[in-house]
């Protein structure tokens, strides 16, 4: 049986949104402003997973049109604000341009002012202080942490407080004892058993996530799998001998439906699990974002590519909402499809390598961007004991293990490795050396046939090549390691790792927060 084409059906989906966006406003027809950010969100994702740069252009049309409504992306409510500081993020992580940091930054500072002392913390739904709900603080918590990974000499500003919001939000009951999350709290700062939209079990995700990676504290992940497993048994349909549990909202099973901000939610989910499994690597999660993609394709679209809010079927009604919802759906599918994990993510977790450390940063490579930890390490088989700089990270899969690439062999890497200070083993008997990812998982593996040595903050290093991800790489494309000209100013050390496709044209560039 012939592999579905997920990204086949993320471009129809793509296609079939973008009828509905205004160039003038920066917005999408049919649905509203905070959707508006979502639907955003979902375009850069598909740009971000399948290489496709075909609609990259509405990011800038959207934010010189969209900021004419509202001055900065701001309005009264603190959520909607948030969504839209989230899509410049994957905005920036996309195009590396400092625009959309800035502006991400600048709606955190006003949302800042959300938080006061009722309920002992956390931030109001809107201006008008009259609900503390969990999206809200979810979001800021979120913000909060992929700010802080992107902000060199962060010196906790971001990070405090994206702590300070996990630990009033698990202190406050929000999480019920089902394992889900509700949507709020009441006028006595309880638990105000709410509905469990699913997209309140998403954004938490990636805030838990994000303070994962951060603290190398698997607390965090322990939490977020806990969550996740409640949706996967509470909020679907009853897994079928062909698919597993479709995602359903809560408001589908009532004779009123869903309005047009609830239409939005499932997507978010999908969204965040997909975030959240780079870290995790749970198989469950995977079978179901792929399962949910064949459901929509299957049974929730119309001749026009159009998607209906229920993904089981049948389709209902066409908009923006529903459309960016599934569209979010298909492009998490697109990054785990079997072809794709086959070529790019045969990932094996085996023990770090002695003397690895871990700092924040990342690598912008061309036009698509890995956003990654670099890892600073020994020379290949030198010495364990020898160390450059203690771990002020995690690594991927915790504190002691890497999920690595490996694209011509299964299981382990060969027991046997170099002695301390011999470099002359056989070439398959490098050992494989890893970069561990932010927000996708970037893997390379050691290219020993096509030996050439660069200086760089590790000492003596190899090329590498089998970028892991469908950042519009495939196999045979190389990437070389070289010196970073301009590091040694300011925070950053004197020599720096950087990494460039070769034969493309593309250049290396370098980033705040690289070793």
């Amino acid at each position: 049986m012939t592999d579905p084409d997920y990204r086949a059906w993320a471009a129809a989906g793509i296609n079939a949104l973008q009828r509905w966006y205004d160039p003038s406003t920066g917005q999408w027809r049919s649905t509203s402003w905070w959707n508006a950010a979502n639907a955003l969100t979902a375009v850069i994702g598909y740009t971000k997973l399948t290489g496709d740069g075909t609609h990259a252009g509405v990011i800038g049309t959207t934010f010189t049109a969209a900021r004419r409504k509202h001055a900065d992306f701001i309005n009264n409510y603190y959520d909607d604000n948030a969504w839209w500081a989230l899509a410049w993020v994957a905005a920036y992580d996309l195009t590396r341009d400092r625009r959309y940091l800035d502006a991400a930054r600048t709606i955190f500072a006003h949302n800042v002012a959300g938080w006061d002392d009722t309920c002992a913390g956390g931030l109001w739904w809107n201006e008008s202080k009259n609900y503390k709900n969990a999206i809200t603080n979810e979001l800021f918590l979120t913000l909060a942490a992929l700010l802080h990974q992107r902000t060199p000499g962060d010196h906790g500003s971001y990070l405090t407080w994206a702590l300070r919001t996990w630990q009033w939000f698990s202190s406050h009951g929000l999480i019920g004892a089902d394992g889900l999350v509700n949507d709020g709290l009441t006028a006595t700062c309880e638990n105000n058993g709410g509905t469990t939209w699913t997209y309140n079990q998403g954004v938490i995700l990636g805030g838990l996530g994000a303070l994962f990676e951060i603290t190398g504290d698997h607390a965090y992940l322990a939490q977020g799998e806990s969550i996740a497993d409640a949706v996967l048994s509470m909020l679907t349909t009853p897994p079928s001998p062909t698919l597993p549990g479709i995602l359903t909202e809560p408001c589908e099973a009532g004779g009123q439906g869903c309005d047009g901000d609830q239409v939005q939610f499932k997507g978010i989910f999908v969204r965040y699990l997909y975030d959240f499994w780079l870290r995790s690597r749970q198989p469950a999660y995977r079978e179901f974002i792929l399962g949910n993609a064949r459901s929509l394709w299957a049974a929730s679209k119309n001749v026009n590519d159009e998607f209906g809010l229920r993904w089981t079927g049948p389709f209902d009604r066409a908009d923006a909402a529903r459309q960016s919802s599934a569209l979010d759906g298909l492009n998490a599918a697109v990054a785990l499809a079997p072809g794709q994990l086959a070529a790019d993510h045969e990932v094996h977790a085996v023990k770090a390598p002695a003397g690895l450390g871990v700092r924040p940063g990342g690598l912008a490579v061309g036009t698509n961007v890995v956003d990654i930890r670099t890892v600073r390490t020994t020379a290949f088989g030198a010495c364990p004991r020898q160390q450059h700089g203690p771990r002020v990270g995690p690594l991927a899969s915790g504190s002691d293990e890497v999920p690595v690439e490996s694209r011509d062999r299964v299981g382990p890497p060969p027991a046997r490795r170099h002695r301390p200070g011999d470099h002359r083993g056989q070439p398959d008997r490098y050992p494989v050396h890893p970069l561990v990812a932010q927000r996708d998982v970037l893997h390379l593996r050691l290219a020993p046939a096509d030996v050439q040595h660069h200086p760089a903050a590790v000492g003596r290093t190899r090329p590498v090549t089998g970028v892991a991800l469908p950042l519009g790489y495939r196999r045979g494309h190389r990437l070389a390691v070289g010196r970073l000209p301009e590091a040694g100013r300011g925070d950053a050390p004197e020599q720096a790792v950087i990494f460039r496709r070769v034969g493309h044209g593309v250049g290396a560039h370098r980033y705040p927060g690289v070793v």
